[in-house]
């Protein structure tokens, strides 16, 4: 009997952003975990059988994570074909890393991770082309990560010209953290710096915003927004925000 469980990313939120091998293996998969939004992202005949009844289903909150992975890795171990579902890629601040740090406790259950897009490149696909180059990805939610560690790797990242992508900008329990990570690039960036938000990508209400680094001090964002701020090669060109890479002709 396969004993399975795949860590499914299921991209930025609407089918047409899902990889083939990730909406497969959701197709096959007879039990579904995850938190409860994104489970909802997915498209009714993923969420049922092939008769139409609805497939089980494993959903727990926010700081329920080690609870609902242990659930989907003891559903794999019945023999049920798992899926636990994250938004954007599984290993981009997902489940990846806790389901397989869990697995020792589940030695019979084999684990695949099926990529999908994270926020990071389908952000930059409506924007244009800001990671061209090099870039830095850090989230700001200080959860599981001292804000004294985020500050110093927001500092070294725009002392060494990244571009800088922040995930978690902001949520009900955290506000006021997008201004604060901003106030503290101005003491090493250019107040000019072409910054941009994204909202809820691939979802109802997706919108962009774009402007300067001091512009964006005073913009709303939650947890569903990316933020993007340039490097010293960064412009804002015909509503598209672009990295030049260094291309010459010759």
């Amino acid at each position: 009997m396969d004993k399975k469980l795949y860590i499914v990313g299921i991209g930025p939120g609407k089918p047409e952003g899902m990889t083939i091998e990730a909406k497969r293996i959701l197709e096959e998969s007879d039990v579904l975990a995850g938190y409860p939004v994104y489970l909802e992202l997915l498209p009714q005949e993923l969420r049922s059988r092939r008769d139409g009844t609805p497939k089980q289903e494993i959903r727990s909150g926010m700081t329920k994570e080690i609870e609902r992975c242990r659930l989907a890795l003891s559903a794999a171990a019945e023999g049920h074909k798992v899926s636990l579902v994250c938004s954007g890629d599984p290993g981009v601040y997902g489940m990846a890393g806790l389901a397989l740090s869990l697995k020792q406790e589940f030695p019979e259950v084999e684990i695949r991770v099926i990529p999908g897009v994270t926020a990071a490149l389908s952000g930059a696909a409506l924007l244009g082309a800001p990671l061209i180059h090099d870039f830095a990805v850090i989230s700001l939610s200080d959860r599981l990560t001292p804000w004294e560690k985020i500050e110093a790797r927001l500092k070294h990242a725009a002392e060494a010209d990244f571009v800088i992508v922040l995930y978690n900008p902001e949520s009900k329990g955290r506000s006021g953290y997008l201004a604060r990570a901003c106030s503290l690039l101005l003491t090493v960036l250019e107040p000019e710096r072409p910054a941009a938000l994204v909202h809820k990508i691939g979802r109802e209400g997706e919108a962009v915003w774009t402007g300067t680094l001091e512009e964006m001090q005073d913009q709303p964002a939650d947890m569903f927004t990316t933020v993007f701020i340039g490097n010293s090669n960064t412009a804002l060109l015909d509503g598209s925000m672009i990295t030049d890479r260094g291309y010459r002709e010759k």
